[in-house]
């Protein structure tokens, strides 16, 4: 699989936002995201889309993918990767849904979907990151990382990952309202740290992917 993306052409952020109980504010996160991809060295012809739908059709997803019951709040899916367990924690990464398996050279590198659910997102934010738009950035900070290979399986990789986030958020969205990498589990399905996304998408999969999500 290229890891690189052309050298001509920029980076192109997709989003879509297939919910309508929450509001999706799409210029301010294609910026984040935008702003995450080039402070990680990201460059060049490659696409990342962002997929926010509704609790039930992330909850398919979960249970399709991940034979997980419920609504989850992120999920990840790598063009390449193994599959693993939901939730942030643990997490990991997989081939999402309808990737074709390999790309020309002369064509974008497509770093994958990072999908959010708003409704989950909102019941987690008061214990989590502290409010809605603040636990939808860490999701999209936290699902890009995971696209891009980072993960915390390991104390130590925790420790790398968490600080990244910070890092990141508080460069490009702001401090958070409360800390979410030492919260407490939220309610099932949801986060229970920092960690990465766990599903999205209608039946046939994120937009523009194939195979097994990855949580952030």
């Amino acid at each position: 699989m290229r890891r690189r993306p052309p050298d001509d052409g920029v980076v192109s952020v997709f989003i879509a936002d297939e919910q309508a109980t929450f509001p999706v504010d799409a210029p301010r996160w294609v910026r984040l995201a935008e702003a995450v991809l080039d402070d990680e060295g990201v460059h060049g012809d490659a696409e990342l889309s962002l997929l926010f739908v509704a609790d039930d059709v992330i909850a398919g997803l979960n249970h399709r993918f991940m034979g997980t019951e419920g609504p989850t709040d992120v999920l990840a899916f790598p063009i390449d990767g193994e599959l693993v367990e939901p939730g942030r924690t643990p997490d990991g990464g997989g081939p999402g849904p309808d990737r074709l398996p390999g790309d020309p050279d002369d064509l974008p590198l497509l770093l994958g979907d990072v999908v959010i659910c708003p409704a989950v997102a909102n019941r987690n934010a008061s214990d989590h990151a502290g409010t809605y738009d603040d636990e939808l950035a860490l999701l999209i900070v936290h699902g890009i990382l995971h696209l891009l290979g980072r993960d915390h399986a390991t104390e130590d990789e925790r420790a790398a990952m968490q600080a990244r986030e910070r890092e990141l958020l508080g460069r490009h969205h702001g401090e958070l309202a409360r800390d979410p990498w030492t919260a407490g589990p939220t309610d099932a399905g949801g986060p229970t740290d920092a960690g990465g996304p766990t599903d999205a998408g209608d039946p046939g999969g994120p937009a523009g992917s194939s195979g097994a999500p990855a949580d952030a």
